[in-house]
């Protein structure tokens, strides 16, 4: 339907709004000390900020939305979703008490439901199924660009301007690319004669039946949480970790660890995807058995790295890592939509990220904290650090549902 250039359009489109996404989302990572001192509040309550308070909300606006996007215009529904997100990271910054902060915060998370699951569909729709894994890896990759300018951007003028200017920086420009969204991205469903969107005939209760009777489905969606405890819950805490334990500056953290998860992102992300269209031409269930060994291998270098006395040697172990993690992520969503049909990509995304989002990233920073209040009773500064190496475990059994999932794949699949 579509020539290379008008893909490859979109999806640099697409790419910049999903950007702009992670940058609103990450950014608090980086913000969470400068925060902690303002309010004086406690790590628990740092981890409701970071996790639960974002999550919850993020979660449960994620499947109407993705209903929405499965029944209408998904271009729409993405850009609204882009400026009211990116307005409410504004008001992150003028925020004068913890919570304040907090409800802005529900906020982004309610809006940003709206982000992924409309895009992967629309991704879906304009490129073939020989070439999904690699749009996917790059669509993906936004979340790397996004983490890098909060870690880098984002800690830098923290560190200059304070944390409420970086909030500014982080949201302000997404009100204008939601404009430049709205009049570039096609929807393919207004693609004959400009008609009118078709009903979806299928029902929610249908759409998760269906989704939920397929085994392939459901060990993937176990994985993906498993896996979410560690990318969007335990992750978060990895500033603070460095800041406290490792005695590395806020400045430091942005410029070495910024850099250094950037560079793994990118390599990660663009090589699993490449390497997924490859496998998966060949073996569709590489298109899960790729994020089962990389899922296995990331929790046990995290653990040698949350283990490490030297920044230095914490950065080598956490490039290799994160490269990894990033690196299973394109393959698991193209095993999806590969199992989840047509007519359901939306919801299956949503149902996956609804879960995922609420446990992985609303509870991950939840019981991060939580956990390193508790060991600081008994270990002082190091309850951070045995907190966030046991989280490693539940990711390492979350690679074993991944390759439950190769295991049964075959008998999913559906077009």
């Amino acid at each position: 339907m579509y020539g290379r250039q008008q893909r490859w359009t979109y999806l640099v489109v697409l790419f910049l709004v999903s950007t702009s996404n992670y940058f609103d989302r990450h950014v608090v990572s980086v913000l969470l000390e400068p925060i902690k001192h303002e309010f004086h509040v406690s790590d628990a309550r740092l981890g409701l900020l970071s996790g639960l308070a974002f999550a919850v909300f993020n979660a449960i606006f994620g499947l109407p939305i993705a209903r929405w996007a499965d029944r209408y215009n998904r271009r729409t529904i993405l850009t609204v979703a882009l400026a009211a997100w990116s307005a409410l990271t504004v008001l992150c910054g003028a925020a004068q008490t913890f919570w304040q902060l907090a409800l802005a915060r529900v906020g982004v998370g309610a809006a940003e439901s709206a982000s992924v699951p409309p895009a992967q569909s629309l991704i879906v729709d304009y490129f073939r199924p020989d070439q999904r894994a690699t749009a996917l890896s790059i669509f993906t990759a936004a979340g790397t660009a996004g983490n890098l300018l909060a870690l880098g951007l984002g800690a830098y003028v923290a560190s200059a301007l304070g944390w409420r200017a970086a909030f500014f920086l982080a949201g302000a420009p997404g009100v204008l690319l939601a404009l430049v969204a709205r009049v570039t991205l096609a929807e393919p469903r207004l693609g004959r004669e400009n008609q009118s969107l078709p009903a979806e005939t299928e029902g929610l209760k249908e759409s998760l039946t269906r989704l939920y009777r397929k085994r392939s489905f459901t060990y993937g969606l176990v994985g993906c949480i498993l896996c979410f405890l560690l990318s969007y819950g335990a992750l978060v805490f990895v500033p603070s970790f460095l800041i406290r334990e490792l005695h590395a500056s806020l400045r430091q953290v942005g410029a070495v660890y910024g850099s250094v998860i950037g560079v793994a992102s990118v390599v990660g992300t663009l090589g699993g995807g490449l390497l997924a269209d490859r496998l998966g031409s060949r073996d569709v269930r590489w298109l899960a058995w790729l994020p089962s060994i990389a899922c296995i291998t990331t929790g046990v270098l995290y653990v040698a790295a949350f283990s490490a006395s030297s920044f230095w040697i914490f950065m080598m172990l956490a490039f290799v890592a994160y490269m990894l993690l990033t690196g299973g992520l394109p393959p698991i969503f193209a095993a999806i939509h590969a199992v989840c049909g047509s007519r359901r990509r939306a919801t299956a995304v949503a149902v996956v990220l609804f879960s995922a989002t609420l446990i992985g990233g609303g509870f991950g920073p939840l019981l991060t904290g939580y956990l390193s209040d508790l060991f600081k009773t008994s270990l002082g500064i190091d309850g951070l650090r045995y907190s966030l190496i046991l989280l490693m475990i539940p990711v390492i059994i979350g690679g074993i549902f991944f390759y439950m999932f190769g295991r049964v794949m075959t008998q999913d699949l559906e077009q």
